[in-house]
């Protein structure tokens, strides 16, 4: 079985994880093939509403500590930049400002760079030109950066046109054919958040990119004020271990519980490694083991059904029980539950609005 590059692209809104989380989610995952981290929280004004500000000396010295730590796991670190709706007047003042700010994001020592153009408004005809040619200076800038990019409208998904006004007609053909075939484009799927991710639909998109897409998974992230209700600890499904071959990479944009993603992200490494012998039940629950222990596995397994499909509005008076079920528990993962119980990981919708 082979199984595609696999990575955690750190793209959610809310209370972005500690250095600590980073370093313990790495530390777990890396030996089941996860390769590489992108770090982009919404949460890191530097890297969106203030995106022209370099990160202050004592965060910019977290991120290349993160950077030496990750390399002794084999992991490649990358940071995401999303310069706030930038191309809609990329003038030379902007320009420089952009030149600046990528050599000093690859100061910090990191091997892949991002530039995200999602959640930005724009009435350009010529969007997909304006980003080609932001790409290509920060090509110019930094050549020694694996580079990547997030589209203004990385999915299929007509949602994106609602929020963020219809897209240009070939966007993402011109995309493809004016890209350098170095960089790397994300994409989600059919939806933002995709139920399936089919191998016929990666292989139109990557005919029209040009190139294999590298996925950016929206599971099992639970960000904003409805996903935020809940835990999505099952195993991947969904997901054929023949989209090896379709896709430059696969990483998944994770939970705001950090040591709660593990789970379902070792049971995508093993749906890889175990092919059509895969069982996303099994798998998952095996996942649950390595991660959280027999104990507190089997404990989440049985309130699976809460977590996943009731959600915090629908737990009621069980949420009492809950709470003295896992209080008794001495694991980070039982305290994410305690936390996510008492409403601490609780998303609104002015939260996203502001990041």
């Amino acid at each position: 079985m082979s199984t595609p590059n696999l990575g955690i692209i750190e793209g959610y809104f809310g209370q972005p994880w500690s250095w600590d989380d980073r370093r313990a989610v790495v530390e777990t995952l890396a030996p089941y093939g996860y390769r590489f981290f992108h770090y982009a929280p919404k949460g890191d004004p530097f890297l969106r509403r203030r995106w022209v500000e370099p990160h202050p000396l004592q965060e910019a010295g977290q991120i290349s500590q993160f950077v030496a730590f990750c390399q002794g796991f084999g992991v490649r670190v990358g940071i995401g930049l999303s310069p706030y709706e930038a191309f809609n007047d990329f003038n030379g003042n902007v320009a420089n400002t952009f030149v600046n700010r990528v050599e000093d994001l690859a100061s910090l020592g990191i091997q892949d760079l991002g530039i995200f153009f999602d959640d930005m408004h724009s009435t350009l005809p010529d969007l997909a030109q304006r980003q080609i040619e932001i790409m290509h200076l920060a090509r110019d800038t930094a050549p020694q950066l694996k580079l990547s990019m997030t589209p203004t409208y990385y999915s299929n998904d007509p949602v994106l046109d609602r929020v963020f006004g219809r897209r240009p007609e070939h966007y993402l053909h011109e995309l493809g054919v004016g890209l350098d075939q170095s960089i790397d484009i994300y994409w989600t799927g059919e939806e933002v958040c995709a139920r399936e991710i089919s191998i016929g639909h990666v292989r139109e998109i990557g005919a029209l990119l040009k190139r294999k897409p590298l996925l950016w998974d929206n599971y099992p992230v639970n960000d904003g004020p409805r996903m935020s209700q809940f835990l999505h600890l099952r195993g991947f499904t969904g997901r054929s271990h023949r989209l090896a071959d379709w896709v430059s990479g696969h990483a998944i944009n994770p939970a705001l519980q950090p040591y709660l993603t593990c789970v379902p992200a070792i049971s995508l490494a093993m749906s890889y490694q175990q092919g059509d012998d895969y069982c996303y039940g099994a798998s998952g629950y095996a996942a649950a083991v390595k991660v959280l222990g027999p104990e507190l596995a089997s404990m989440v397994r049985t309130d699976l059904m809460s977590f996943q499909d009731l959600g915090l509005t629908k737990l009621t008076k069980r949420r009492d029980s809950l709470l003295d079920r896992y209080q008794s528990i001495d694991h980070p993962a039982a305290r994410e539950i305690l936390a996510w119980l008492q409403e601490e990981y609780a998303a609104t919708t002015e939260m996203v609005q502001t990041q």
